[in-house]
């Protein structure tokens, strides 16, 4: 197996995302001085410019998040945690950007998202990482225990 040094984990919220943060803290307890990078991207592209309280609720909801994965990964032993909000597209940013920043060695992801009505049209953000991602990538499945 390889050694993963750098694990992103992508979260949005959704039971999906907690299953791959779950799988994630499995990852990282089993590889020697690695670190957990949480990382979720808010779409600003399926918002309305000017609604400017939407995007403030929603970071202080994904903040709020990052924050009790946090706690949870302390929880397990794991204190080399790092957190990131970014805004756009997650499709490009999560793969493109934010890995390469990370100088990420795993991507862990749900299988689906919050936006499941958009998978239906423009293809899940799962599936954009595994096309464009340049290191491994575990797409978790299943539901939460």
């Amino acid at each position: 197996m390889n050694e993963y040094m750098n694990i992103l984990v992508a979260v949005d919220g959704s039971s999906e995302a907690k299953q791959a943060f779950y799988k994630s803290l499995e990852v990282v307890k089993h590889e020697e001085n690695a670190r957990l990078h949480i990382v979720s991207v808010i779409d600003i592209f399926s918002i309305d410019e000017d609604d400017t309280s939407y995007l403030e609720r929603e970071e202080q909801r994904i903040g709020d998040l990052l924050n009790s994965y946090i706690t949870l990964a302390k929880e397990k032993g794991i204190d080399d945690v790092e957190t990131y909000i970014k805004h756009g597209d997650p499709k490009v940013s999560i793969s493109k950007e934010l890995a390469q920043v990370i100088e990420a060695d795993l991507i862990v992801c749900g299988a689906q998202g919050v936006k499941n009505v958009e998978h239906f049209f423009l293809g899940s953000v799962s599936e954009a990482i595994v096309l464009t991602a340049s290191c491994d990538v575990l797409v978790v499945r299943g539901s939460v225990k």
